[in-house]
């Protein structure tokens, strides 16, 4: 049985207004492929968290094959991401109906990130996954003379940034392939990773450390640090970066703490912003 019906023996001009469509009208015109679709996405809008495979065709009643074909096909169009859990979630072609979450990570990760920027007199900045790049949605810029920024809405690419390191290593290596397949990864300094393996290689470090670093790897005197944002509907990091002549190496550990702390409360109870974040203590050395 098919939802396709003969267009000579639907009068489309005469079709009425859904809202207000009775059940017969509703039964006639009404495809339900693409309602069960709606009602999936529906789910996934409205869970705080990613869902299992097993959640969406029990919350649905479908068929739990069924539920994956169609998952699937969302999945290779960009509307649905799965975690590095198999946990499904939005992917970035619904950037629409993410906006409202977008706007609401940034409302929450400001005070953060001017927190940080004041504490550290380095540059702080909230990215998210954007295509195949590293989108900068927020930046707290450091008042410094010398000092390293990318304005809000920039992108950089993701295998020779920290927030794209970061934002990488949430996301299943098949994902990661995927959005690096046909991407040339120019060799931007000596230190740059320009294959895929070898950074798929550097994500799982990502993973294991918690943290992820450009260490001149963008730019030649560039160090920067970044630590996911876990319970985003889109991907996203917190950075700080710096000249890499101010930010020694010994304080990455310390400084990713401090980013990781910033993270975890901004997503759990954004009012503590004003309080002091362990682990800063006079920002980066001169």
């Amino acid at each position: 049985m098919t939802d396709e019906i003969d267009e000579d023996a639907l009068d489309i001009t005469a079709a009425p207004d859904p809202a207000t469509a009775t059940p017969e009208q509703i039964k006639k015109y009404n495809n339900r492929s693409v309602e069960r679709v709606v009602s999936m996405l529906n789910v996934l809008q409205e869970s705080p968290e990613p869902m299992a495979l097993v959640e969406l065709h029990r919350s649905i009643r479908m068929a739990k094959a069924t539920a994956f074909r169609y998952l699937w096909t969302l999945e290779r169009h960009r509307y649905v991401e799965r975690d590095g859990d198999g946990r499904y979630r939005l992917g970035l072609g619904f950037v629409g109906m993410q906006s409202r979450d977008l706007d609401l990570l940034k409302e929450r990760a400001r005070p953060w990130l001017e927190k940080l920027r004041d504490e550290t007199g380095e540059t702080v900045n909230l990215g998210v996954l954007d295509g195949n790049t590293v989108r900068y949605v927020e930046v707290a810029e450091s008042p410094r003379q010398v000092r390293m920024v990318s304005p809000p809405g920039g992108r950089d690419p993701l295998y020779c940034t920290a927030l794209g390191k970061a934002i990488a290593a949430q996301l299943p290596e098949a994902r990661v392939r995927e959005l690096l397949a046909g991407v040339v990864m120019p060799r931007r300094t000596p230190r740059s990773i320009t294959s895929v393996d070898r950074f798929v290689e550097e994500l799982e470090k990502v993973r294991q450390s918690g943290r992820a670093v450009d260490d001149q790897e963008n730019e030649a005197d560039g160090r920067c640090v970044a630590v996911g944002i876990a319970g985003t509907r889109v991907p996203a990091a917190l950075s700080m970066s710096a000249p890499a002549s101010r930010f020694p190496l010994k304080d990455v550990p310390r400084i990713a703490r401090t980013l990781t702390f910033a993270a975890e409360r901004l997503m759990s109870d954004p009012r503590t912003a004003g309080r002091t974040t362990r682990g800063v203590r006079g920002g980066t050395e001169d």
